[in-house]
Parts: structure tokens; C-alpha cells; sequence
């Protein structure tokens, strides 16, 4: 049975593999353009910084180094019912150095289409175990991001050498090369 997630909230994480499941329904007439809304990993250090450039997973880079995290691919609309991203995770290939996956969903090109969260309602983050397809947790963004045209949804953690899970729903006004400029 999965585990519903408030903000802020912690789990402990068992399956070592799994995947990553996000989704979120947008309002394409409140802009006249369609929404593209795009899933990132940043694979971090200790310090909290990217361990290198390629630990960054996104639509142009697909599979992280180790081979611990794969994103199926891009999303252009949006469109339908359950996950529109997914991201795969292997925990026993995650590289030694790894101690943090921040999860990340950005608006492509926001500021040009003058979209925001605020359109976007019914965001969610999954985490389902890769070999039953039972879902271990979930959490439901229910803040209101009027400005945010990024939000972190959750992050993957290690902790006395046990992963856990926190959903941290918090906006940023910026795109990934935000995250890129925190995380390097």
C-alpha cells in the first residue's frame, strides 16, 4: 500500500530499484501556447554540488554514467492520464560519490510562453518498485506556484547508508540553468 506524502515529509526507501513517476495536467488556453513541461535529475555530492556534468539526466542526456538513472524521454504535451515522465533508478549502481538525487520539473521556455505553475494543476511525484509496479509512495503538490516556472519535487537522500525519500515542493522563478548555477 503506498505511503501518501505531505510536504517536508521522509521515507525510508527499500526497493533498490524502482522508478520515478511524474505527472501534471496544464491549461493550455490560459497562455494560448502548449505547455512542455520537462522531468531532471541532479545527481549530487556531500557538498550538495553536481558530481559532474553528466550527472545531470535530462532530455538531452538520458542515462547517468553509472547507469543508476535513465529518464524514458521527453514528454512534449502532457497529454492523458497517469505518469507523463518517467525516470528509472537503480540504487545498487548509484556511484559511491552520489549521496543526494534532487528531482526536478522545469517549464520550457516559461518566460517567452509566459507560463507558470499556476497553470499547472494536479502535479504529483511517484515512487513505484521497478519489479511488482506497486506504488511505495506518492506525493501531491497542492501549493499554488503563481510566479514558479520551476519546482524541485522531491529528493532521494542517503543517510547512515539507508536512501529515503523527501517531498520538498519548492518553486523557483528560473529554468534549469538555475539549478545548474545552485548545483555546480
Amino acid at each position: 500500500m503506498a505511503i501518501n506524502l505531505q510536504k517536508g515529509q521522509r521515507e525510508n526507501i527499500d526497493a533498490p530499484k524502482f522508478t520515478i513517476g511524474l505527472g501534471w495536467d496544464t491549461n493550455s488556453s490560459s497562455t494560448g501556447s502548449a505547455f512542455d513541461l520537462d522531468a531532471s535529475i541532479f545527481m549530487l555530492n556531500d557538498q550538495k554540488k553536481l558530481i559532474s556534468d553528466e550527472n545531470f539526466v535530462f532530455y538531452n542526456n538520458l542515462v547517468s554514467p553509472d547507469g543508476s538513472v535513465e529518464h524514458t524521454g521527453d514528454n512534449l504535451t502532457g497529454d492523458g492520464d497517469g505518469d507523463d515522465e518517467q525516470i528509472k533508478i537503480d540504487l545498487t549502481k548509484t556511484d559511491a560519490k552520489v549521496n543526494e538525487i534532487c528531482i526536478v520539473v522545469t517549464i520550457h521556455e516559461a518566460e517567452s510562453r509566459r507560463q507558470n505553475f499556476g497553470q499547472v494543476r494536479n502535479s504529483f511525484i511517484r515512487i513505484f518498485d521497478a519489479v511488482s509496479n506497486e506504488v511505495i509512495l506518492k506525493y501531491e503538490l497542492e501549493e499554488d506556484f503563481s510566479i514558479e516556472t520551476a519546482v524541485e519535487f522531491g529528493r532521494i537522500y542517503k543517510r547512515e547508508g539507508k536512501w529515503k525519500f523527501e517531498a520538498v515542493g519548492v518553486g523557483m522563478k528560473g529554468g534549469l540553468q538555475d539549478y545548474l548555477n545552485k548545483y555546480q
